[in-house]
């Protein structure tokens, strides 16, 4: 099978090296995927192709923005797929109801906006995946109404997967618990996007109790030292919330983001990798890249999820990577992983081992297939 994705071409955000992944798997199946649109100079190592002819299905992935291509393509790519050859991967949740978190982290700005999404995807396929391991109830309720959602459309595709032959080996600690070749303590690694709740309340004051204790720390992705230029273009003002003087004051390195195929080997930098998630995306359990690109690193990974999830993703290791409770409670969880890096060593073993045999690309294209062909 012959699949075209269309999707925001980026590379140091969205899902490009899971595409990636999918590209490298394909071959080794006999089939191919590629991303549409011309080549581009910036991500030389990806396949991309107008030649549409040459694809049997399409998957358009979604994130928080109605991406499209130009007219003129989109009416060649309808043409040329029939609605049961489209497939709508709907990676931020916006085939939702209007959910809105703490008076924070919300997937639609306004009833108005919901409607427009639901209107295009239904306008669009009839098979709409979302990136779970398996469909929930966990949508917020709210006065706020809209379109109705058809969940006989709904699939639960996990998407994401694990490839062993990414994995780093877990050969920078020492048996004394002193770390080799590190540049960083802690580092966090990620956009600044509906992330500075989390990291305001939970991460930042748990450091400042323990800075004396830490060397370097950094945080490395965009919008953590200032908003977009773009302005409200870019999205609420709200999801880029920061405070770079308690930052700068915490001695907290900040750098823009890396490239996709730099994550890995960037976050092996570190000693210790913080994981947090958008909240409107923890709430629905979806799954991002970045809860196995954290396992490919040598580091040990702490995982601000709650317990039940990290254990359904990750198995009964993953509950004990968990970061969470007041600002003592992750500071000592913190100072704990420092002191005894063999035994973290040990659980991210366990969790590589069950990753291998749940979530490998093998089986993800294999669903994906599938679900093509239903």
């Amino acid at each position: 099978m012959n699949i075209l994705f269309v999707m925001k071409h980026r590379g140091n955000a969205g899902n490009t090296h899971a595409v990636a992944d999918y590209m490298r798997v394909a071959q080794s199946f006999g089939h191919r995927v590629a991303l549409y649109g011309p080549p581009l100079d910036y991500l030389p190592d990806l396949d991309f192709s107008t030649r549409i002819e040459q694809f049997d299905k399409v998957v358009y992935l979604f994130e928080s923005e109605l991406y499209r291509v130009n007219p003129l393509q989109e009416v060649a790519l309808l043409n040329r797929f029939s609605r049961n050859d489209r497939l709508i991967l709907d990676m931020d949740g916006m085939y939702n109801p209007v959910v809105y978190l703490d008076g924070y982290d919300r997937n639609h700005n306004s009833v108005g906006e919901h409607d427009e999404w639901i209107e295009f995807y239904h306008a669009l396929s009839d098979k709409i995946a979302k990136p779970m391991m398996k469909l929930n109830n966990f949508a917020v309720e709210t006065e706020e109404t809209g379109l109705k959602i058809d969940h006989r459309r709904e699939k639960a595709l996990a998407f994401y997967g694990y490839d062993p032959t990414l994995e780093m080996e877990q050969a920078a600690f020492s048996s004394k618990g002193q770390s080799l070749q590190k540049k960083w303590d802690i580092l966090h690694i990620g956009h600044n996007w509906w992330r500075w709740q989390q990291i305001s309340e939970q991460v930042l004051p748990a450091i400042e109790v323990m800075r004396s204790d830490l060397e370097a720390i950094a945080f490395i992705g965009l919008w953590w030292d200032a908003p977009p230029a773009e302005g409200p273009e870019a999205g609420p003002e709200e999801a880029f919330r920061s405070d770079p003087q308690w930052l700068q004051k915490l001695d907290i390195d900040v750098s823009t983001a890396v490239m996709y195929n730099e994550v890995v080997a960037t976050m092996s930098a570190a000693r210790i990798n913080i994981f947090t998630q958008r909240p409107v995306l923890h709430h629905l359990r979806h799954l991002t890249l970045k809860y196995f690109e954290i396992f490919y690193a040598d580091t040990i990974p702490l995982l601000m999820l709650d317990e039940a999830h990290a254990v359904d993703v990750y198995g009964p290791a993953g509950k004990a990577l968990v970061l969470q409770g007041d600002r003592d409670e992750i500071a000592d969880k913190i100072r704990d992983a420092l002191k005894r890096p063999d035994y973290y060593a040990s659980l991210v073993s366990d969790v590589r081992q069950h990753l291998r045999a749940h979530h490998s690309y093998d089986h993800r294209l294999e669903e994906l297939v599938s679900l093509l062909e239903s």
